[in-house]
């Protein structure tokens, strides 16, 4: 047993805590945590590492490794494992719910607003979160290439993935994309691996996480197949929630153009509703995942309201439930194997799909030299 996980041992045997604690340290983040993932991290790191001492820079780091090579939000992902670690399942509960809510009711409300003032989505100021959406995802995908494509190699399967999106612009597409990224890689780069494959110790059974897997991967094959036998709408907006969680690799800003193909074309939610909730997600705390929360309480059809933000807001994030479990209980396994090979590439695969909606502010009627600006 590791150095590092005896002292997660010790520190949560010595200081177990409540859910109740969690919640309210998770919610004080959830409404004071601007900025995306990367600074939702170092929030984090200062909160739970040098403030509460929950456990040590060492773990948190391990930690931190791990889910950003998992789909779905690291960022909270990193929050359930925290949670978990520090009150078990319901700590795990109790720190998601705090980090994410504030920010998926205010968007949720954001949307009500837009609903109900027909005038407000033709307003300068909405106009304004548009523009600053293209300008927000174009930062986040020269940011994130910087880090995440340094050599050409890497750059390549970027832009490969980026073409692959454009000549199939489906589904298909974006899982063809995302698995020709990560076995090219898997197969001819050799990347240093994170050092030292330190596991963690959480009350997750390799049973569990086996079970986790499995309900992961059902309504990646049940859903398209439901929705293509009863020709819902419904089921097709919930299949194209999902898949967007399970396939997402990198960060917040990669599920954009996921979500905007499986809303968008099909009419649920306008591309100017898509929009101006977008650049409103901006400026909320919280992981941008809750964006789906402003879809789903705009959207047009049965699922809206506070039902359709609530449900989507649930969907989006159960395949990061789902993965995460899993991945917990053969930690050991990724940390010291190839898995992160193949994982690495997804997230450059990532950088490239999401580089394509920049251009699509342009579907609005933005000018562009807004675009540009």
């Amino acid at each position: 047993m590791t150095d590092s996980t005896n002292t997660l041992q010790h520190e949560a045997a010595a200081a177990r805590g409540s859910p109740v604690e969690v919640f309210g340290a998770f919610l004080k983040l959830g409404l004071t945590s601007f900025g995306g993932p990367i600074a939702h991290l170092g929030y984090f790191r200062s909160e739970f590492v040098e403030r509460r001492r929950w456990l040590d820079d060492r773990s948190y780091s391990d930690l931190v490794a791990l889910c950003q090579f998992l789909p779905g939000p690291a960022s909270s992902q990193v929050g359930m494992a925290l949670g978990l670690g520090r009150a078990g399942w319901l700590g795990l509960l109790a720190a998601w719910a705090g980090f994410t809510l504030p920010s998926a009711i205010a968007l949720i409300l954001f949307a009500f607003g837009i609903a109900e003032y027909q005038g407000l989505a033709q307003s300068g100021w909405v106009h304004g979160l548009k523009v600053v959406a293209v300008a927000i995802v174009a930062q986040a995908v020269w940011g994130m290439a910087k880090s995440l494509c340094p050599d050409r190699p890497r750059a390549a399967l970027a832009i490969l993935a980026a073409l692959l999106t454009m000549v199939l612009p489906s589904a298909a597409g974006q899982l063809a994309a995302i698995a020709v990224a990560g076995l090219l890689g898997w197969w001819t780069l050799k990347i240093a691996q994170p050092g030292g494959g330190h596991a963690h110790s959480y009350p997750v059974s390799r049973k569990l996480g086996i079970v986790a897997l499995l309900l992961f991967a059902a309504p990646l094959v049940g859903l398209p197949l439901w929705a293509a036998a009863t020709d819902s709408s419904t089921i097709a907006l919930l299949e194209g929630v999902y898949r967007s969680g399970a396939l997402v690799f990198g960060g917040g800003h990669v599920v954009l153009p996921l979500l905007q193909a499986s809303v968008v074309p099909s009419g649920v939610v306008s591309n100017a509703d898509f929009l101006a909730g977008y650049g409103a997600a901006q400026a909320v705390p919280g992981p941008l995942f809750t964006f789906s929360a402003y879809l789903g309480a705009v959207a047009h059809g049965p699922l809206h309201g506070w039902i359709g933000g609530l449900a989507l807001l649930g969907t989006i994030f159960l395949p990061a439930f789902f993965r995460f479990f899993s991945q917990l209980s053969g930690e050991r396994r990724t940390a010291d194997g190839s898995d992160l090979l193949f994982l690495r590439q997804q997230t450059g695969a990532g950088r490239g799909r999401a580089g394509l909606y920049v251009p699509s502010g342009r579907l609005d009627g933005i000018p562009s030299w807004q675009v540009a600006l």
